[in-house]
């Protein structure tokens, strides 16, 4: 039998290679404007699938076994104890449950904040590839958090879908996001407003700009935080298409004159028009619905580029 510490030293050693083994990934979507489809393209470029080393199971071998009949010079050992292997997918989900469940301790802040909210994300980068592993995944994690990856997972895949990699970087400036707090009051006082959900705020925020760490136009021109054309932003923007404040009230403004909050599957359409978009907003938004702490790992996803030669990171001061 394997001593107790010597399975777990083991099973620490797996999990920290699939761990390793995470590409970098996870959006930084640049958006788009309302009703703009090619704008769109270059947002999810930062939620492409990524195409890191993928985690390999170990292999443990019992010892080779001599021929039958074959001649020996030393009296034959016994086999080695066999370990207990777990699957590149156990070891993703046991991941997963960590960061998931620290995003929602509320005694988890700063930089331990960050990380997990940067584990997961990565995480579910390295899934939307893995189609072969993701049910065991959902299995493998706790009963309380298999809805929430479950629309995780299915999020990352749409937006996925929506782009191949590019051959070369955006021509954007990568900034800090406002602080957490603000943001929640900017989308809580539109919410107030107009009438729509906070959460589906939230979530275009996070898909369009990764909550406004993106400044530069899209393909097609679309600008701003929660990425407007101008013409839109004309009609429906007030102040500052820079300031998060403003884009987010205007895109309340926006999403309750295509519909929302009654038909919120139209009002993101309109928004921009694919049904994945609206699948995949509607995914976060549904988390954050379920529970709201949820909002903090978003909060901490960072921008990702999707290339030809891999997916590249952006960071705070790219661009500058």
């Amino acid at each position: 039998m394997v001593p107790i510490s010597e399975g777990r030293r083991r099973r620490r050693a797996l999990l920290c290679t699939a761990l390793l083994a995470l590409t970098p990934a996870c959006s930084g979507d640049q958006g788009t404007a309302p009703a703009d489809v090619a704008a769109r393209r270059d947002a999810m470029n930062s939620e492409a699938a990524a195409t890191g080393t993928r985690v390999q199971p170990r292999r443990h071998r019992a010892g080779a076994q001599q021929p039958e009949g074959a001649a020996t010079s030393a009296p034959a050992q016994a086999p080695a104890p066999s370990v207990e292997t777990v699957s590149p997918a156990r070891a993703l989900a046991d991941i997963l449950a960590a960061a998931e469940t620290a995003v929602r301790d509320e005694n988890v802040r700063g930089n331990a904040l960050a990380e997990a909210g940067h584990t997961q994300q990565r995480t579910y980068r390295r899934l939307s590839l893995e189609s072969r592993w993701r049910d065991e995944v959902v299995r493998s994690v706790p009963r309380r958090l298999r809805p929430a990856v479950r629309r995780n997972l299915r999020a990352g895949a749409a937006l996925a879908s929506l782009v191949g990699p590019q051959r070369r970087l955006p021509d954007w400036r990568i900034v800090p996001p406002a602080p957490a707090t603000d943001l929640l009051a900017h989308y809580r006082r539109a919410a107030a407003e107009y009438g729509v959900d906070w959460h589906y705020l939230a979530a275009i925020h996070l898909v369009e700009t990764r909550m406004g760490r993106i400044r530069g136009r899209s393909s097609a021109g679309a600008r701003g935080p929660m990425q407007f054309m101008p013409a839109t932003w004309a009609a429906y923007g007030a102040g500052d298409i820079n300031d998060n404040g403003d884009a987010i009230m205007a895109a309340a403004r926006y999403l309750a004159a295509h519909g929302a909050p009654r038909d919120m599957h139209r009002a993101l359409w309109n928004y921009n028009h694919s049904d994945r978009y609206v699948e995949a907003v509607s995914a976060y938004a549904a988390v954050m619905r379920d529970d709201e702490r949820a909002f903090r790992g978003y909060y901490h996803w960072q921008v990702y580029y999707m290339t030809a030669d891999g997916d590249v990171q952006l960071p705070v001061g790219y661009g500058s």
